[in-house]
């Protein structure tokens, strides 16, 4: 390792003398034996060549860093590291010397500026943006402005997202003068979609293609209430309506799909007047990025409709111009899991097609990449030569400077494909597994070709790893790590959740397919097994159950649920029929139906009833499984305020909810059943209860189900429109127009609105219930605070974590009180506060105490006061970062990278590496 310690030292000279004249004293904070939270953010663009090909940027998204290689004839060599935010996703070369970094969970962009011909690089500035940003392009006159994907939401954002307001577009484009110092976007663009994620840019810079992420397939639930009692001879649910064992199903909901004309079910029945809304559709749009200011072009040339369900990446053919767009098309219209005996059919290993959705002025041209499989035979044992040839979960896609080959990351099959242009448009190929490459990593998520060296850099996400591939030999001929202070038993888990050539036999299916990036896929399906029986519900339960608690096999449309918080809060699905309740007596903390590892080991047998392969994974790949998924962590809630409070409607909501009977039923609040302990079961891995504590309830239906937890309310705005039906207060029952979703709240989806949810007749005050919500306007205003109360609702994570600033001499004024918020935040205990430079090609980190007290990378270093590291920056000798981290890990991404106990700045001093716990001083 080269060492030049003369400008590292010359800082903390500096600061050993400010630090003593404020008479502070040298701290060693505390070692954390595990630091590590898994978010599971998905990558978008997390490789990017420098434009004159010497260097390769690459995301680690584990450790929130940029990393820089040195590229040559034989490979990468690592050059630098260099400290951004929290789970970045996406990076862009502006220049040779300048590098743009989407930071997913910091919803910020850190503008990297390189040093020493990449051998050194820090953060100069920090452009803070909606939530979640997810890519970045640079488009417009001389490719000068910056176009960044985030959700309609979040802190950051300087206009009402209107969360309860109908035919609103979802998805925002922040656009940036690039060569501005400004942190201020020259225009947001909203785009009639969902939650946007992937970018693409003609050869030229003057188109902008924008895609939605989960845009949907034009399906939406029924409630059960506007579906016919007594099964399809009464004109209500298809059959069978009955499980093989000849009990009757429950009265459930039904999934419709609109066909271009009518809203129809799977007998092709009409259901136009029980659909309050109309969706588009609307995919992918299209953005002038030379007007002034960018926009989005007008009418029909402005977006593309129907190109997939789930759509991942987008890439631009240099000489036809055509754009491929990477997705899946869901089938959520048929139903059942199993072997469909008794039914006659399920959705048993084909519920979904990967895709490449060619867009061009022709119209819309999806290709099924798997076109060999034959879905009529099912499930030959792994491996085999049809799973061989399949490709699962396309995501990052480059095409060759010529436009005629196209290569594609298979995110769920550990290699990448490659098409022939002509072939793909014309739908000629042949799937073949000769045009496949192998990665020895896996989970390939994004990819960069060097045609000057007849290379392909492919990043795996499994390993946090880079491939080499040889272009002419289309082979793998080299493999880079990058440091990953992931635990060891999410690095292994992982793979169960993507890889389809071990989960389905077909080799195109994996829980990641409506799982995405372990989180959901905003549709319902309705994947009961009238080839099983009944199964005893073990409970617990809140009150009276009402109706048979037990677990129906025909349970009904159920809206996809996420992976993410299930830790701690007992059985899983929504009806809690995956639990171990019934083979161990239940008490908390983790017994019987508390149980989540036993709980989760109960999705086993989807292995071959929904994903269609020939046998169950094995026990001890189930566990691996298991061990990774209950490490998955909910982000911070986008929609409350960053210094956690509540506005006054949202506190008087919040008094309502835990303290006012309004169940006409048990007579109990809403906090009964939805609890909020942070601390409960405080030795847990991730202790706390955030809506939910395991427990199962009636919920005014059919089943009794489990209580849901609220910490993600806010991923499902966007359907508006139901039609009156008798359960719920009347009001906004008219045609809503156009949405840009088809699924809403409760289990099933149907209804649209929590306000609506609040409306239910059993919560509106009469006679048996004198303490509920009037049906009145008095009452209605009520049910808009709880509305927005839910919307914020809390989270493992305070809504601080995550959220940065930089701090330089020019911006004091500016990012002064922003600062100040992020270490009152880290006073009261919601984050670790970090900062980190960059001096020279030195990085410099400081940890936060506590009580206005850093500690730095090096042992010996006096504390300093946050005083002092202000007027250092403001100096202009040290541009700082700030950055709130989640609880516990501040100290290994502030000055302990490699939690090896020795600081960062020491390792460097005495030439062992901090990103290496088997090398030390």
């Amino acid at each position: 390792m080269e060492r030049h310690p003369a400008p590292y030292l010359s800082v903390t000279s500096w600061l050993a003398a400010a630090a003593m004249a404020v008479c502070l004293f040298a701290v060693t904070p505390a070692h954390a034996e595990s630091s590590f939270t898994l978010f599971e953010s998905g990558q978008v663009r997390p490789l990017e060549l420098s434009p004159d090909g010497k260097l390769l940027f690459a995301v680690n998204t584990p450790d929130n860093r940029l990393e820089i290689f040195r590229v040559h004839g034989g490979g990468l060599t690592h050059r630098a590291s260099v400290p951004v935010g929290l789970e970045p996703v996406a990076v862009a070369a502006r220049s040779n010397t300048e590098v743009w970094v989407v930071n997913h969970l910091s919803d910020s962009v850190s503008v990297v500026e390189l040093s020493g011909n990449g051998n050194g690089g820090r953060v100069t500035r920090t452009l803070l943006v909606g939530d979640e940003p997810r890519d970045i392009v640079f488009a417009g006159p001389e490719r000068g402005r910056a176009f960044i994907t985030t959700a309609h939401r979040g802190q950051n954002i300087p206009f009402d997202p209107k969360l309860t307001t109908p035919g609103i577009g979802r998805a925002d484009i922040w656009v940036f003068n690039a060569s501005s110092a400004s942190i201020m976007p020259s225009t947001i663009l909203t785009l009639f979609s969902d939650t946007p994620r992937s970018l693409a840019v003609t050869p030229d810079g003057s188109r902008v293609y924008a895609a939605g992420f989960h845009s949907g397939n034009r399906t939406t639930t029924l409630s059960h209430i506007l579906v016919p009692d007594g099964g399809e001879a009464k004109g209500g649910l298809p059959a069978p309506n009955t499980s093989v064992d000849g009990k009757r199903q429950p009265e459930v909901g039904l999934i419709v799909k609109y066909n271009g004309a009518h809203w129809v079910d799977e007998l092709e029945r009409i259901w136009d007047n029980s659909v309050r809304f109309s969706l588009p559709d609307k995919d992918v749009f299209v953005i002038d990025a030379m007007a002034n200011p960018p926009a989005q072009l007008p009418g029909p040339s402005g977006f593309f409709a129907g190109v997939g369900t789930i759509l991942y990446n987008m890439a631009v053919n240099p000489v036809s111009g055509k754009v491929y767009v990477s997705n899946t098309e869901a089938f959520n219209e048929k139903r059942f899991e199993g072997s469909g005996e008794f039914a006659g059919h399920s959705v048993k290993g084909r519920f979904h097609e990967n895709r490449i959705t060619v867009l061009s002025s022709a119209g819309v041209a999806p290709r099924h990449l798997n076109k060999h499989i034959d879905y009529d035979a099912c499930c030959a044992p792994i491996p085999n030569a049809e799973n061989q040839k399949s490709l699962a979960l396309p995501t990052g896609m480059v095409v060759t400077g010529d436009g005629s080959t196209l290569y594609v990351a298979a995110l769920g099959s550990n290699k990448v494909g490659i098409f022939n242009t002509a072939e793909l448009e014309n739908d000629t190929f042949v799937p073949n597994a000769a045009h496949h490459i192998p990665l020895t990593g896996g989970g390939p998520t994004g990819l960069v070709l060097d045609e000057r060296r007849n290379r392909l850099y492919v990043m795996t996400r499994f390993d946090n790893s880079i491939s080499i591939v040889d272009t002419r030999g289309r082979a793998e001929i080299g493999h880079v790590a990058m440091y990953n202070p992931e635990p060891p038993n999410i690095v292994k888990g992982r793979r169960f959740l993507y890889d389809a050539s071990l989960s389905s036999s077909h080799g195109d299916s994996s829980c990641a397919t409506c799982h995405v990036f372990g989180d959901f896929d905003s549709l319902a399906w309705d994947l009961g097994n009238p080839d099983t029986g009944t199964e005893t519900n073990p409970g617990p339960f809140i009150g009276n159950t009402i109706v048979n608690p037990d677990f129906h096999p025909l349970k009904g449309p159920m809206v996809t649920q996420s992976l993410r918080g299930m830790a701690n809060h007992g059985p899983m699905h929504w009806r809690g029929d995956r639990t171990g309740g019934n083979d161990a007596p239940s008490a908390q903390p983790e017994s019987g139906s508390f149980d989540e590892e036993a709980a989760f080991k109960k999705f086993r047998p989807a292995f071959v009833d929904l994903l269609g392969r020939d046998e169950p994974i094995s026990e001890a790949d189930m566990q691996a499984f298991t061990d990774c998924m209950l490490r998955v962590m909910y982000p911070p809630n986008p929609v409350r305020a960053l210094d956690n409070s509540l506005t006054p409607e949202q506190q008087e909501a919040h008094d309502f909810f835990f303290n006012v009977p309004s169940n006409i039923v048990f007579h109990i609040s809403c906090g009964t059943c939805h609890v909020i302990e942070p601390n409960a079961n405080p030795d847990a891995v991730i202790p706390g209860f955030f809506g939910a504590d395991g427990r199962s309830a009636f919920p005014f239906a059919a089943q009794v189900l489990k209580v849901p937890h609220l910490r993600n309310m806010y991923q499902k705005v966007g359907m508006f429109g139901m039609p009156r039906t008798p359960i719920f207060n009347p009001g906004d029952n008219e045609f809503m127009g156009e949405q840009v979703r088809g699924f809403g709240f409760i289990h099933d989806g149907s209804v649209d609105t929590m306000f609506r949810f609040n409306s239910v007749m059993a919560f509106t005050q009469g006679p048996d219930n004198i303490t509920g919500l009037p049906a009145n306007a008095e009452g209605d205003a009520m049910r808009r605070k709880l509305e927005s109360f839910m919307l914020a609702f809390d989270t493992n994570l305070a809504p601080i974590v995550g959220q940065q600033v930089t701090l330089t001499r020019t911006n004091a004024v500016v990012v002064g009180p922003r600062l100040d918020l992020l270490l009152a935040r880290a006073d009261v205990g919601e984050c670790d506060l970090i900062a980190k430079s960059t001096q020279g090609q030195h990085e410099q980190g400081f940890f936060y105490l506590g009580a206005g007290r850093f500690v730095s990378d090096r042992k010996e270093a006096p504390a300093v006061s946050e005083a002092v590291l202000r007027q250092l920056a403001g100096s202009g000798a040290l541009p700082l970062t700030y950055t709130c981290t989640p609880p516990g890990s501040g100290e290994r991404m502030g000055i302990d990278r490699d939690e090896d106990g020795f600081l960062d700045g020491d390792e460097r001093e005495t030439g062992s590496n901090p990103a290496d716990p088997k090398s030390t001083p």
